[in-house]
C-alpha cells in the first residue's frame, strides 16, 4: 500500500498554530483523581461486564483548517458537473498521495452553508473500520480536512480463514450475548502496534437480567484467529433529563395541555401513524411504549373526548399524573409514555430545523425520498427495567438502524420517579443520537475514545441547557434535580458563567479518565459560549422553529450542529473548539470569531491549547 502519514498543520483563520498529538454516574466525580490521561484521544477502556474489559483503539486524527492563504481551491463550482463523491475522493487522493483503490466514499451531503464528504481507507477492496477521513467545502473551496488514515507495518491477508458462523459463535460466547441478525461484513481494524487485522463486524446484544449486564455492541472478531479484538459501543449512558412542556423541566413545574405541537416542516406527515381510534404513541420519528413492551402502544392513548362540539375528531392524550401513587399505576405509566413521545418528537423537529435532516443521518422510518437511510425511528421505552434503576441510555446504530432511548425509574425519592417525566434527561439522551450520527457521516463509530465520549456527554448537557433556557437571562443550569431528588443535581457543579460557581477548565482533563468530568468541562465551556452569544445578540423565544434568526441562542445551536459535521472522527476538545471557529466562518463569515476565541480562551482553550497535553492556554488571536 502506498500510504502516507504527513504531519498536518492546523491553520485557524489568519493565525497558524500547530496541533500536537492530540450508567450515568451521579455526583461522585473527583476532579483531582489522578490517572494516566495520555491516551484520551486514541483509547477507551470498555468494561462489558465484570472481568471482561476491552482496550479500544482509534488511530490519532489530524485536523486541518484552511484559511484564504493556504486554501485548497477546486475547479469552479458548477451545479451540472460538480460531483460531491468524485471531488471528495479526488481531494483525499491528491492530498494524502494515496491510490484511488485505497479510498472508498462513505457518505456526504450539502447543507445551507457547506458541503461534507466522508471516506474510508480501503485495502484489497475491504474497508478499514477505524481509518476514515472527512472533507468540508464552502462553495468551491475546501475549508477543512480530518483524517485518521494509517500506514500499517503489517496487514493480514484479505481472505478469511475462519467462517462467519464460527465468528458469530465466538462473539456470542465471549460477550455472553446474542447475534442480532444484522448481516455481518468484513473490515480491517488498525491496531495500536501499527498492524491491521482482518475482522468480521458482528452486532451483539446483551440482555442479562441476572447480572444487569446490557448493551448493544458492534464486535470485531479476527477473521483468522476468532479473537474478539475490539468493539464499538452503540450505547450512550446518562442519568437525568425531561420536559413538561419545553418551558418547564419536571412534574413540580406543572403539566400543560399542548395543542398540535408538531412542526410540519420537520415532520410533514405529523407525529402519529393512523387516525381516530387508531392513533397511538407511534409515528414516523418515534414510538413510545412501556418497559420494552410494544403492545403498550395500543393502550387507549387517552380519553378521546372532543374539546368542543365543533371538533369531534380531536384525540386527546390526556392522562393525569398522580405523584403520590407511584409510577406503576396505569395513568402514571401513560403520562410518562405520552410525555416522552412529545419531547422526543419535539427534539426531532428542532434538530431537523437546524440541520439534522435525512441526508445528515437523522432518525425517521420514512425519509420521503430526501436521502439517507430510513427505517430507523427512535424506540423510546419508558420505565424500562432492563438495566435496573437510576439509569437512562441512548443506543445509536448506523444510519438505517433504529435508535433506542431507554428511560428507567429512579429510586432516590419515595415513591420512585420516572425519568421520562424529566425533560433535561430526555433531551440529553436524544442528543447522543445527534452527535453519534453526525460525527463520522452516519456510522455511529466516531465517538469511541475517552475524550470523544466525554465530548458527547458535554454536547448532550449543553443542548439540554439550550432547550430549557426560556428567558433572555442566562441562568445557571443544573441537571437531574427531580429524579435525583437533590437541588444540586447529578453533576459536580452547576453550569455557570461564574468561575466561583463552576471552576472547571481545560486543565481538569489532565489526571482523569472520567468521561463525565470531561463532558462537564466541555458543557460548561459551551454554557459560557451560549451566554456570550446571547449577551451580544439577544434571545429569541421562538428559536426552536426559527433557525434563521439573528439572536444569540439561534446562533449557538446553528454553530453547535454545524460544527459536528466538520470535525474528525473521535475528535478532541481542541478540535471541537476549532470546528466551532470554522463553523462560524462558514455560516456567519467569521464575525463571531473573537467572541468565540475569548470565551474558549477563558476556559483554557486558547490559541495555543493542544490536544493530549491538557494545559490551560488563555491566549487569543492577534486582533482580538
Amino acid at each position: 500500500m502506498t500510504h502516507f502519514l504527513r504531519v498536518l498543520n492546523l491553520i485557524v483563520l489568519a493565525l497558524t498554530a500547530t496541533i500536537q498529538a492530540h450508567v450515568l454516574r451521579v455526583r461522585d466525580t473527583n476532579p483531582n483523581q489522578v490517572v494516566d490521561s495520555s491516551k484520551h484521544y486514541t483509547h477507551l477502556t470498555r468494561t462489558v461486564r465484570p472481568g471482561l474489559d476491552f482496550e479500544i483503539y482509534h488511530p490519532p486524527s489530524t485536523f486541518e483548517v484552511f484559511d484564504e492563504k493556504t486554501t485548497q481551491r477546486l475547479a469552479a463550482f458548477v451545479d451540472f458537473d460538480w460531483n460531491l463523491e468524485e471531488e471528495t475522493v479526488s481531494f483525499v487522493q491528491s492530498h494524502l498521495s494515496v491510490g484511488r483503490s485505497e479510498i472508498g466514499f462513505t457518505s456526504g451531503y450539502t447543507s445551507e452553508s457547506s458541503m461534507y464528504g466522508y471516506v474510508k481507507q480501503i485495502h484489497d477492496g475491504i474497508p478499514f473500520i477505524n481509518a476514515v477521513a472527512n472533507v468540508a467545502w464552502k462553495d468551491s473551496t475546501v475549508v477543512s480536512f480530518g483524517s485518521s488514515f494509517v500506514q500499517p507495518n503489517k496487514i493480514a491477508p484479505s481472505k478469511p480463514t475462519l467462517d462467519v458462523n464460527t465468528a458469530i459463535s465466538k462473539a456470542e460466547e465471549i460477550l455472553q450475548g446474542q447475534f442480532d441478525g444484522f448481516t455481518p461484513s468484513l473490515g480491517y481494524l488498525a491496531r495500536p502496534d501499527g498492524s491491521a487485522n482482518l475482522v468480521y463486524i458482528i452486532q451483539i446484544r446483551i440482555e442479562d437480567t441476572v447480572d444487569l449486564a446490557h448493551g448493544w455492541f458492534e464486535t470485531f472478531v479476527d477473521a483468522h484467529t476468532g479473537e474478539v479484538l475490539s468493539l464499538t459501543d452503540f450505547v450512550a449512558e446518562a442519568i437525568v433529563y425531561n420536559v413538561i412542556p419545553f418551558s418547564k423541566v419536571a412534574p413540580p413545574d406543572g403539566f400543560e395541555l399542548v395543542s398540535d405541537p408538531q412542526d410540519l416542516e420537520a415532520s410533514p406527515g405529523g407525529w402519529h401513524n393512523g387516525t381516530g381510534a387508531e392513533v397511538m404513541t407511534k409515528g414516523n420519528n418515534v414510538m413510545a411504549f412501556c418497559n420494552g413492551n410494544l403492545t403498550s402502544l395500543s393502550i387507549p392513548s387517552t380519553p378521546r373526548t372532543p374539546r368542543s362540539s365543533a371538533s369531534n375528531s380531536t384525540v386527546e392524550f390526556n392522562y393525569r399524573y398522580q405523584p403520590l401513587l407511584g409510577p406503576s399505576i396505569s395513568t402514571n405509566i401513560d403520562a410518562g409514555r405520552v410525555n416522552g413521545f412529545y419531547i422526543a418528537n419535539s427534539v426531532h423537529d428542532f434538530f431537523y430545523r437546524y440541520g439534522f435532516t435525512e441526508v445528515a443521518f437523522n432518525f425517521q422510518d420514512d425519509n420521503f425520498g430526501k436521502g439517507g437511510q430510513g427505517g430507523d425511528a427512535v424506540r423510546l421505552s419508558v420505565q424500562d427495567s432492563s438495566r435496573g434503576v437510576n439509569n437512562a441510555f441512548f443506543e445509536t446504530g448506523p444510519d438505517g438502524q433504529p435508535g433506542s432511548c431507554l428511560m428507567s425509574l429512579w429510586n432516590y425519592a419515595n415513591p420512585s420517579r420516572d425519568a421520562s417525566l424529566e425533560n433535561d434527561i430526555l433531551i440529553h439522551e436524544l442528543t447522543h443520537g445527534l452527535t453519534n450520527r453526525m460525527i463520522g457521516g452516519g456510522t455511529a463509530r466516531c465517538l469511541q475514545t475517552t475524550e470523544a465520549r466525554g465530548l458527547g456527554e458535554g454536547w448532550s448537557d449543553a443542548v439540554a441547557s439550550w432547550a430549557l433556557q426560556s428567558t433572555p437571562e442566562v441562568r445557571d443550569f443544573v441537571m437531574g434535580t427531580w429524579v435525583f431528588d437533590n437541588p444540586a443535581g447529578v453533576r459536580t457543579y452547576p453550569y455557570s458563567t461564574s468561575n466561583k460557581t463552576n471552576p472547571l477548565l481545560y486543565s481538569n482533563l489532565q489526571g482523569t479518565s472520567d468521561r463525565y468530568l470531561i463532558g462537564q468541562v466541555w458543557a460548561n465551556t459551551l454554557h459560557n459560549v451560549y451566554a456570550s452569544l446571547v449577551s451580544a445578540y439577544g434571545y429569541d423565544k421562538d428559536a426552536k422553529k426559527n433557525p434563521d434568526g439573528i439572536e444569540g441562542n439561534v446562533k449557538f445551536l446553528r454553530l453547535l450542529i454545524d460544527s459536528l459535521a466538520l470535525q474528525p472522527c473521535n475528535p478532541t476538545m481542541v478540535e471541537a473548539r476549532t470546528a466551532w471557529i470554522l463553523a462560524d466562518k462558514n455560516r456567519y463569515g467569521g464575525v463571531n470569531s473573537c467572541l468565540l476565541w475569548k470565551t474558549f480562551a477563558s476556559k483554557g482553550l486558547g490559541v495555543s491549547a493542544t490536544k493530549a497535553v491538557y494545559v490551560d492556554n488563555f491566549n487569543v488571536p492577534e486582533g482580538c
